[in-house]
């Protein structure tokens, strides 16, 4: 994990979608978020449940099917996605 923000990610998500057996700092940051390949063992069902933590959690909505396909791709495109679009903070 190369980063803390992708860390407090890969924690959110594992609450939000009761991954178990899996720790944060384990995770890399390039890794695929859904599908087979996925540390976190993620469907689709879980990429909705992923979508709505991190609108709850940070203010950010991820917009359609593809935009969403792209954000979701791992913790590190999902990070650099929140850091452009979270509102600033006063």
């Amino acid at each position: 994990m190369s980063d803390n923000f992708e860390r407090e990610l890969a924690e959110l998500i594992i609450k939000f979608c009761n991954v178990e057996d899996v720790s944060p700092q384990d995770i890399p940051a390039d890794a695929p978020l859904i599908g087979p390949d996925s540390p976190f063992g993620l469907d689709s069902l879980d990429a909705v449940e992923v979508v709505v933590a991190v609108q709850k959690t940070y203010g950010v909505r991820i917009g359609g099917k593809d935009s969403g396909r792209e954000v979701l791709q791992s913790l590190k495109t999902l990070a650099d996605f929140i850091r452009l679009k979270q509102p600033a903070k006063s």
